[in-house]
């Protein structure tokens, strides 16, 4: 019996990607050669000879393999092949959740392509990365220009190349946010229009193809984004020998850069960044709804052009 596999075509991060998994996130693509392809496969094997015990990565130059019980085993090699072994009862919307996640952080590091944990907007012409730690309030920051008419490059992973100047690239990824159930309280939208994402019910996709761009723009500056218990938002410059480690932190999934032996070109690549673009870091008090407030704050200085002290 001959079993016909469905294969799909999709453009994200600038690639042309053909998958054995429906991934509507993606943009629909009709490209005849393809720079990445994901596949199914049994992994059961080569991960038992692999891992050990309690651990859920193995990694080495051009090899990326890990395990989600109960979801899947994926492995990710040569920065163009990403092969899926699902478990038994797996959910296709969880290994979605992997496969645009860790294993496109995985295939851009691979590629050389810096990984920023953080959404990409767009304001004049020119993209900002919006950074921080899970929970700091990346995408409701971004949602918030948004809904000032401003565009997204990316949500949750940035893909940064530099050009032949070593200005930096941010190349857009695909037309969807992630909201938590409280930021869409805030801006009024009613959680009931979006698909939660899966395992965590309070969390939902968010569809944003009309403020999307998909063409690569430069990226002018670094807004890192940190907490504070009260008071009021604060702006400050981040200086030039804190600035990787400013990029060094908010590289996504950054545990794989020493394992992959990418820690020369990690350094390499951000040094050169570091006195291309502009560097800021917020903190927003968190018992107060600040992302409108923190618009303004980030336009009176990206606009003014000024560096904050």
């Amino acid at each position: 019996m001959i079993i016909l596999i469905q294969k799909n075509s999709y453009k994200a991060f600038g690639f042309n990607i053909e998958s054995e998994f429906t991934l509507p996130e993606l943009f629909s693509d009709k490209s005849f050669s393809y720079d990445i392809k994901i596949k199914r496969g049994n992994l059961t094997n080569r991960w038992f000879e692999l891992s050990k015990p309690k651990q859920y990565f193995y990694v080495t130059n051009n090899l990326c393999m890990f395990e989600v019980p109960e979801v899947a085993i994926f492995k990710i090699e040569n920065g163009n092949t990403i092969t899926v072994s699902p478990y038994e009862n797996a959910h296709e919307d969880q290994i979605r959740l992997y496969l645009l996640g860790t294993c496109m952080g995985a295939i851009l590091l691979q590629r050389n392509i810096l990984p920023l944990h953080g959404s990409a907007i767009v304001i004049d012409g020119k993209a900002y990365a919006i950074v921080g730690d899970s929970g700091a309030g990346k995408s409701t920051l971004a949602s918030a220009f948004l809904r000032r008419g401003y565009q997204l490059l990316s949500d949750d992973v940035i893909a940064i190349s530099l050009d032949k100047e070593n200005q930096p690239i941010v190349t857009p990824s695909y037309p969807q946010q992630k909201l938590w159930q409280k930021s869409l309280d805030h801006f009024g939208m009613e959680s009931t229009h979006f698909r939660p994402v899966i395992q965590r019910e309070t969390k939902f996709a968010v569809p944003v193809k009309n403020q999307f761009i998909t063409k690569p723009m430069p990226l002018a500056g670094i807004i890192e984004l940190t907490k504070k218990e009260s008071g009021l938002p604060e702006i400050r410059s981040i200086q030039v020998l804190e600035r990787l480690y400013t990029l060094y932190a908010h590289t996504y999934r950054n545990f794989l850069i020493g394992r992959s032996g990418l820690m020369e070109w990690h350094f390499e690549t951000t040094a050169k960044m570091a006195n291309k673009i502009d560097f800021y870091q917020i903190k927003r008090p968190e018992d107060q709804f600040t992302a409108n407030e923190l618009v303004n704050l980030i336009l009176n200085n990206v606009q003014k052009g000024e560096r904050v002290i």
